[in-house]
């Protein structure tokens, strides 16, 4: 048995995360200006920034998803009376809180507010402390082999060929364990799935009866754009939401919260996606280019802020989807009736109060759901609100069959008020099972998904568009 010191990095090694990533995220979701401010004014002295993070904002230590085989490395060090050394990068208040949370020894070295304890830095300090190839050292980052160049024996998570060949060939001992991110994790950040929503730039086309296949050509290269816009912002809300999403029963397995995948992995793909966005979108012209704007910011807005606050958060989703609308008829040039905006801005509202029921259907306590503004009893208000946007739905739609719009678009419109049963059972059914909790967290992808309401909107569909005479046109009936 040996005596020599465990030596662990944290970020990354013994944390499947970073605590300065954790604590600039967690500091812009508590106070965004302050945060920002802190980081733009000392991104040149890192060790500053890092205790200056550390007081914006608290993080939960006790949450912190834990690399496993470094943790029974470490359990397995302590039962044999070995030391075990936290040597981290990030400040030393947080390295030492979680030490005290994780149940390690107290022994650590960390950054302070005057060094940044990393790469050569840290190899002085073990040195000074332990002696040269006094010690074990596990490390993730190229960094690290300036520190495993003093070390014993180098404890590698993640694959690093090249720096494990010419440690060996420097006669040390290498012990490589599993690490690192995936791509298929990044892109199931990326939330694929929620790209059905996009389907909703359609309806513009779909409501003017233009289907000439340029039309529809020009919508699709407006909901690529829309869907690399809608997954920069996820990226944006799921490291927003690190803390809670932790505490949730599933969204505890999301990528970032998980630590299945870095967070400035997450950060840079959330870049690149937001400059192809708006590459895209400004091919399609200045209205497009600004709904996505429009989209982007008031979406940063609802995830720093607005989802936080009761009855604003529904209404900001309702908004959110209803410029997915606007950004159909931006892109395909197709003008957009006033009355098409106002009939479906309370559909989108229902579905609103149908996604926080869905949330609230299985919670136990009437506590608040942690980073939303709403508990358990707030269940009945949810349920008028979204009753409310059925008849609003319904009501504007029967409005709107008088309009001079609908008279030149459907000759023939008593088959027109037919539909109106159909819109209301659809909603109502939307309601009923977001209430019983039967849906998964978004209702767009849900009502995308369910046999039987595609049935009900296809059949709807058809209607209109018998009262609209296309049937006739298309295929003489």
């Amino acid at each position: 048995m040996t005596e020599r010191p465990l030596v662990l990095d944290v970020d990354g090694t013994y944390l499947k995360t970073d605590l300065l990533m954790e604590n600039f995220w967690a500091g812009l979701g508590t106070d965004p200006l302050r945060t920002l401010g802190l980081s733009f004014a000392l991104w040149r002295r890192p060790e500053r920034l890092k205790a200056a993070l550390a007081e914006v904002a608290e993080l939960q230590m006790d949450l912190m998803p834990v690399h496993e085989d470094i943790a029974a490395m470490a359990a397995e060090a302590v039962s044999e009376g070995r030391d075990v050394v936290l040597a981290s990068a990030s400040n030393e208040a947080l390295v030492r809180e979680l030490a005290e949370y994780k149940d390690l020894p107290e022994t650590i070295l960390a950054s302070t507010s005057e060094v940044n304890l990393k790469g050569a830095a840290k190899a002085g300090a073990l040195v000074d402390a332990f002696g040269e190839g006094g010690f074990d050292y596990a490390g993730n980052a190229p960094v690290d082999a300036k520190v495993w160049a003093h070390a014993h024996t180098a404890i590698m998570v993640g694959a690093q060929p090249k720096v494990a060949a010419n440690l060996i060939a420097e006669g040390k001992q290498v012990i490589e364990v599993e690490g690192g991110w995936a791509w298929r994790d990044l892109i199931r950040a990326f939330r694929p799935h929620q790209y059905v929503k996009n389907i909703l730039l359609f309806l513009p086309v779909i409501a003017a009866h233009d289907f000439t296949l340029a039309t529809l050509m020009w919508v699709l290269l407006g909901i690529a754009s829309f869907s690399a816009a809608a997954s920069s912002i996820y990226v944006v809300n799921d490291l927003l939401d690190l803390e809670a999403d932790r505490l949730h029963a599933t969204k505890c397995n999301r990528p970032f919260a998980s630590g299945a995948v870095p967070i400035a992995v997450g950060m840079a793909g959330c870049i690149g996606l937001g400059i192809f966005a708006l590459g895209v979108a400004a091919c399609l012209g200045a209205a497009f280019f600004g709904v996505i704007v429009l989209y982007m910011v008031l979406s940063l807005a609802y995830s720093l802020k607005l989802k936080r606050m009761r009855w604003v958060d529904v209404a900001t989703l309702a908004s959110l989807y209803t410029l997915r609308v606007v950004a159909g008829a931006a892109a395909s040039a197709v003008s957009v009736s006033v009355y098409m905006l106002i009939f479906i801005f309370p559909i989108f509202l229902t579905l609103g109060c149908v996604k926080r029921l869905t949330e609230l259907a299985h919670v136990e306590t009437d506590a608040r759901l942690p980073g939303r503004g709403y508990g358990r009893l707030d269940r009945p208000d949810l349920l008028n609100v979204a009753g409310l946007g059925v008849f609003g739905a319904v009501l504007i739609f029967f409005l709107y069959s008088f309009s001079e719009h609908a008279m030149g678009l459907y000759p023939t419109r008593w088959i027109l008020w037919l539909t109106l049963p159909f819109i209301a059972f659809w909603l109502i059914r939307m309601v009923q099972i977001g209430w019983r909790g039967e849906m998964d967290y978004d209702p767009i992808v849900f009502a995308l998904r369910d046999k039987i309401g595609i049935g009900v909107l296809c059949f709807t569909l058809s209607l209109m568009f018998y009262a609209a005479g296309l049937w006739a046109e298309w295929f003489g009936v």
